[in-house]
């Protein structure tokens, strides 16, 4: 064995003449991908580090040159992160079969050269004098080469190595051992889950001018590229819902830098949308390119107007029950004075989970960004909400004007106002929500306007405030409970 002179200067890799040595796997023209929903700002983000998140399916058509008998084949281009446990490859002709597998996972400086294990390479000095040449059986912590009369070289100091083939492997790879009946190219088929990919809806809502609320509704899907790998011409199919993930299907790899934003899709239709068991899938009709590092875009649903609905809310209290009747003074005070802007509309079809950005156009036209919330997966005909943000030219007080607990009787009176503050232009409708949280039995004793909606813990009314003007709710409930549920 022996060893290169001079310490390598920089690592330059090149692709060169035809290829000789083991057998290896090109691609074929066939790529299935079925991207799972993921909320990960890993994977969308702009900067590099570890991305273990996201989960993906793929179903690869590869073409391997093989030679008669048991030999060894390098399949390489494979993700960084795939799940090597459920990694298959089969030949549908029958013409040969797997006796083992070994991947090969690429990890850090030594990441680009882990899919030239091998293939041919030619290992250079930092002068392009020729360090060793044949075929490459381990890249870490330097090169093992192994040339043509069997002899093997150690090599760890270099300046470059030269690739045979027209594409550079990247990512990991897979060293197969295979019992072929004939030589020649055979079709195989692998498949195997890998994280670094995943999708997301992403809905854009431009509010219309006029006195109703009407939206110019977008929707499309975002895909999210950390893989370690890019994805050529490949069938894509995105899964809504939530499966069960049971474990952590893969190692975590070390991502790259995202290159930038692109939205390609070679056909202007939309997807095909399907069921896929408890969940629903969505088959983009055309080939996607998917670069490493990435987020692409592609349409989900045309685009359409949508009726809403706006609501200026003002809310105290929650749904929450308590186990026995509380009647200490001061619970429940009331929130701050800042009310909510928030938007409603009903789904015209299955909405996947995403986020939904709101514009509104300002006096010049221009759109400008109102408002951005998270939609959970919802069904044809269900409603989506997200809050806009907070009023500006609206506050509200809450006080607490009257408080009686009658032990004997078993009864607790409590009355609060409400009053509404509008330094706008424009008269503003206030919904105003209190949920009677003392105990799960009570009654509206009064209120100064009728409510609009009342349930078992919950009270609505619409409150009417004039432009630079005020207006006051007032209300009053009564608790009751039984000598069994009497607090001590």
């Amino acid at each position: 064995m022996t060893t290169a002179h001079r310490p390598a200067l920089a690592l330059a890799l090149a692709c060169i003449a035809a290829l000789a040595g083991a057998s290896t796997a090109q691609a074929a023209d066939t790529t299935a991908l079925s991207l799972y929903r993921s909320d990960s700002p890993a994977l969308y983000a702009g900067s590099g580090g570890s991305v273990g998140d996201g989960y993906a399916v793929v179903r690869e058509q590869r073409l391997l040159d093989l030679a008669a008998g048991t030999h060894d084949v390098v399949v390489g281009d494979l993700p960084d992160s795939l799940d090597a446990e459920a990694l298959a490859l089969g030949f549908p002709d029958g013409g040969a079969k797997v006796l083992s597998q070994r991947l090969l996972l690429a990890q850090g400086a030594n990441a680009a050269l882990t899919g030239l294990v091998g293939r041919d390479v030619a290992v250079l000095g930092g002068n392009g004098e020729p360090l060793a040449s044949g075929s490459l059986l381990r890249a870490g912590d330097g090169l093992l080469v192994r040339d043509a009369s069997g002899r093997s070289t150690l090599v760890t100091h270099y300046a470059a190595v030269r690739a045979t083939g027209a594409d550079f492997p990247s990512g990991s790879s897979l060293r197969l051992r295979v019992d072929a009946a004939r030589a020649g190219p055979t079709r195989a088929v692998l498949s195997y889950p890998t994280s670094g990919l995943g999708w997301r809806a992403a809905y854009v809502a431009t509010l219309q001018p006029g006195a109703g609320c009407r939206v110019q509704f977008e929707s499309r899907a975002s895909i999210a590229n950390r893989s370690g790998r890019d994805w050529h011409d490949a069938q894509v199919t995105l899964v809504a819902g939530q499966p069960n993930m049971a474990r952590a299907t893969a190692p975590r790899p070390m991502a790259s830098m995202a290159r930038g934003f692109s939205a390609k899709a070679e056909s202007a239709d939309l997807p095909q949308q399907d069921s896929l068991g408890d969940y629903r899938s969505y088959t983009l009709p055309g080939a996607v390119e998917l670069s490493d590092g990435s987020v692409s875009q592609v349409p989900l649903y045309a685009s359409r107007t949508l009726d809403c609905e706006r609501t200026a809310l003002y809310e105290n209290g929650s749904i929450f029950q308590p186990p026995r009747p509380i009647l200490e003074r001061d619970y429940n005070p009331g929130g701050g004075s800042a009310i909510i802007s928030t938007l409603k509309l009903k789904a015209f079809d299955s909405l996947p989970a995403g986020y939904l950005r709101v514009l509104a156009a300002d006096r010049h036209g221009t759109p400008q960004f109102v408002g951005e919330g998270r939609i959970d997966d919802t069904p044809k005909g269900g409603d989506a909400s997200i809050t806009l943000g907070t009023v500006f030219d609206l506050r509200a007080t809450r006080e607490r004007t009257a408080f009686h607990v009658d032990k004997g009787g078993r009864t607790l009176d409590e009355a609060f106002r409400i009053s509404l503050d509008n330094a706008g232009d424009s008269a503003r409708t206030v919904t105003v929500r209190e949920h009677p949280g003392r105990w799960r039995q009570w009654t509206l004793v009064s209120s100064g306007s009728k409510p609009s909606r009342q349930t078992t813990d919950t009270l609505e009314f619409r409150v009417e405030v004039p432009a630079n003007g005020k207006a006051v709710l007032d209300y009053a409930v009564r608790y009751s409970w039984t000598a069994d549920e009497q607090p001590q």
